[in-house]
């Protein structure tokens, strides 16, 4: 906090300064400077190996930062991880559904995991299998599910603790239009009727031309450029795309970087939500 009183993190969801994370000799975090704004959809863009999944892990506390500054809604994710966890619901990009439980009991289990009182559990259960849209289809095992309705299930898994923020790593990698689309009417049906900020990562620019109020461009650990995406298409020219942006400031085409496990993760999860 600045000395003359004011709260630099004021009217914030997340604060980063300086948020460092080694693996050896590799930077995957490297001093990365990011505010999200309280209510905002904040889309993370970066070709695979920028860095953006290890930033997430470090803001949702699943990994320890090697330095830097992390708050969420003011909390210190280093000193209160438990109180950050609280705030946040994490659907990762590796699915966490389990196909051999019904809807409704792979929604109950992350009600127990985040602790929710017991004598709220089947309540606060059938309201967010209600707001994905699932709650015709709660009782049915999850092997039955379509891919969206798969990525909406993950959604009420991760809102069963009634959290601040909804982080989403590649929330609609390998769905179809239609699935794609009901994730994100979804999403932004969330953030209006929970009043719920929303930090997404995702490969598709049109997705986060659309859908997100700005957007951060991360390449080789550092965030190279924040803004709303018409505003960054602006300043490349008249006839820019979110495309062009990403371009500009990666340098690189949408797949390249990572590694033989990134792909071979995102193979997987394309092939079960097929």
């Amino acid at each position: 906090m600045s000395t003359n009183g004011h709260d630099p993190g004021a009217g914030l969801a997340v604060r980063c300064r300086g948020m460092r994370k080694h693996f050896g000799s590799v930077a995957a975090v490297d001093g990365v400077d990011l505010d999200v704004r309280t209510g905002e959809i904040l889309g993370l863009l970066g070709p695979n190996g920028a860095g953006k999944t290890t930033a997430i892990r470090v803001l949702t506390t699943l990994l320890p930062p090697d330095g830097g500054e992390v708050l969420v809604f003011g909390r210190d994710a280093t000193a209160d991880p438990f109180g950050v966890r609280r705030l946040i619901g994490y659907v990762p990009q590796q699915l966490s559904a389990d196909g051999s439980l019904s809807g409704r009991e792979n929604v109950g289990l992350f009600a127990r995991l985040f602790d929710v009182p017991r004598r709220e559990r089947a309540a606060r259960t059938d309201e967010v299998l209600r707001v994905v849209g699932l709650a015709d289809v709660a009782d049915r095992l999850a092997s039955t599910y379509s891919g969206g309705m798969v990525r909406r299930l993950e959604l009420a898994q991760a809102l069963v603790s009634n959290p601040r923020l909804l982080v989403l790593d590649e929330p609609t990698i390998g769905l179809d239009p239609v699935g794609r689309d009901s994730v994100w009417e979804r999403v932004h049906e969330l953030r209006h009727e929970l009043d719920m900020t929303v930090l997404v990562t995702t490969h598709y620019m049109e997705e986060a031309d659309e859908h997100c109020d700005r957007v951060a461009i991360m390449h080789r650990g550092r965030i190279e450029a924040v803004g709303e995406p018409g505003a960054l298409k602006a300043a490349i020219g008249p006839e820019a795309t979110l495309e062009d942006v990403f371009r500009r400031h990666s340098g690189h085409e949408f797949e390249e970087g990572g590694d033989l496990r990134d792909v071979r993760s995102t193979r997987r999860t394309a092939r079960r939500l097929g």
